[in-house]
């Protein structure tokens, strides 16, 4: 391989905007033959284009180190993209015609480019060497933005903690996260997801509630969803619901904050509404042996269940960040479940508890977003629907702050109307729960009722024979596939 022109910074490090970002008499990780050769191969053959996209996009020509090549790396793309025939003569008029010949090396070293590699079959390969060395680059970027922030004191230690750690997420979730894609991907994806679901397609995460999952189109990514109600309607037990379903009817892991209930109190929960056995009888210890025995067998299920559960008291937004992005990076957790959200703090001086609610609900957006799952966080409503005649809530009852209306993409109110008629309450309501979908951003709105067993504390669909169910399988062979954190 031809020795590489004289043209490699010695001292700056670069960050994603070409802009200096550290300083260091070292050269930055790098790997010019392996981007040589990934150019070579796009040029022998075009399909190598679409074959690299999905690992290198268009966007990011910043992968490359040297200038140059990024330059080039976009006419190819931006050729590609048009339907135009790519070889050394294509390139090399293209080049010129964007007046971009000279500046990357000349007629020559897009031949050499070309010579570079005596097929393109390995294209791939050269595009994750290249991506990794970019990877290190911004490793290095990331670690001297956390010495910065260190030194200037601005910040508080846990703020500037956030920082470091956002920065370094930012980084490894290069490895974790899929990259990506030409659209074609996409529209192929939505038409085999299609064609296996029989006309039930759903884009986000299933909750196990079939209404509610028609409604949303399951839980999006990206996306903060409130849940919210008067106190003891049974938001908390909603949620763990949501939770049990998404880990154990479908398999994935799930992290349930519960700034409220121990995680003795969450264990206790699961066991008594799976097994569907009365809480308040274990309590005082007057199970029966058949009950003992459900309840055994409903254990078995629950330690091979994805779900992560952290009850750490009046958690500050800034460590559930923090705690979540390991789980991300740990464990993949596909959605984060919050109860709730007046129980936390934000941290510095603020001025207001209605400033402060606020921007707990824009850190917890933004962890929606950052970490592209869905966060679902229960909130609870102030008084004002105890003073209507009908008590049905609405989003101008979300207690403490109206940023979290204007936040949320998704609001669900929960109302029971046995909750304030009791032995009144009509019988075709009783055991009835209304899920008012108040807000989506994105989609409709509505009503869904589900049925609420207050003796096992439990959500389930309505309809006769629609409940969610789990049937074991062999998705998890152990406990010991989650040792990394308590699943209770």
């Amino acid at each position: 391989m031809n020795a590489e022109p004289a043209q490699t910074p010695l001292r700056p490090i670069f960050n994603k905007d070409g802009a200096a970002a550290a300083s260091t008499d070292r050269i930055p990780p790098h790997d010019i033959e392996a981007e040589m050769s990934l150019l070579g191969s796009m040029m022998l053959n075009r399909d190598a284009i679409g074959d690299i996209l999905p690992i290198i996009h268009r966007n990011e020509s910043s992968r490359f180190y040297r200038p140059d090549h990024r330059k080039i790396f976009e006419v190819l793309v931006d050729m590609y993209d048009r339907g135009d025939p790519v070889d050394l003569v294509t390139v090399r008029n293209e080049l010129q015609r964007l007046g971009l010949l000279e500046e990357v090396g000349g007629v020559d070293y897009i031949v050499q480019l070309a010579e570079s590699v005596p097929s393109h079959l390995h294209a791939e390969h050269y595009a994750r060497l290249v991506c990794d060395k970019a990877m290190l680059r911004d490793l290095i970027v990331a670690t001297a933005q956390m010495t910065d922030y260190a030194y200037s004191h601005h910040e508080s230690a846990k703020e500037i903690l956030d920082a470091a750690e956002h920065a370094l997420f930012k980084v490894t979730d290069q490895r974790i996260a899929e990259q990506a894609e030409p659209v074609r991907a996409y529209i192929e994806e939505i038409f085999e997801q299609l064609s296996s679901r029989e006309g039930h397609y759903y884009t986000g995460i299933q909750t196990g509630f079939l209404e509610l999952d028609e409604l949303l189109s399951g839980l999006q990514n990206g996306e903060m969803i409130v849940i919210a109600a008067r106190p003891s309607m049974g938001k908390t037990a909603l949620g763990l619901n949501m939770a049990e379903n998404i880990a154990t009817t479908y398999g994935k892991p799930v992290a349930f904050f519960s700034l409220e209930m121990s995680k003795q109190a969450i264990a206790q929960r699961l066991l008594c509404s799976r097994g569907k056995v009365d809480s308040h009888k274990l309590r005082r210890g007057m199970l029966k042996q058949n009950e003992i025995d459900s309840l055994h067998t409903v254990a078995d299920e629950l330690t091979k269940m994805p779900l992560f559960v952290d009850d750490s008291p009046g958690m500050s937004v800034l460590e559930l960040r923090a705690k979540s992005r390991r789980l991300r990076v740990q464990h993949e957790i596909v959605c984060i479940i919050v109860d709730y959200l007046q129980l936390m703090h934000s941290p510095g001086k603020i001025e207001s508890r209605q400033q402060e609610v606020a921007e707990i609900s824009r850190g917890l957006k933004a962890l929606a977003r950052e970490l592209h799952i869905p966060v679902v966080v229960m909130s609870q409503l102030n008084r004002n629907p105890e003073g209507r005649t009908d008590n049905r809530p609405r989003m101008s009852d979300l207690r403490e702050s109206g940023a979290i209306e204007q936040d949320a993409d998704v609001v669900l109110l929960l109302h029971r109307e046995e909750y304030y008629k009791g032995e009144s309450t009509p019988h075709e309501l009783r055991g009835i729960a209304e899920v008012i979908l108040a807000k989506q951003r994105n989609g409709p709105v509505g009503n869904v009722q589900l049925v609420f067993n207050q003796k096992f504390t439990r959500f389930d669909n309505l309809a006769i024979g629609a409940e969610a169910t789990y049937v074991p399988g062999d998705e998890y062979e152990s406990a010991d596939d989650f040792s990394g954190a308590a699943p209770f």
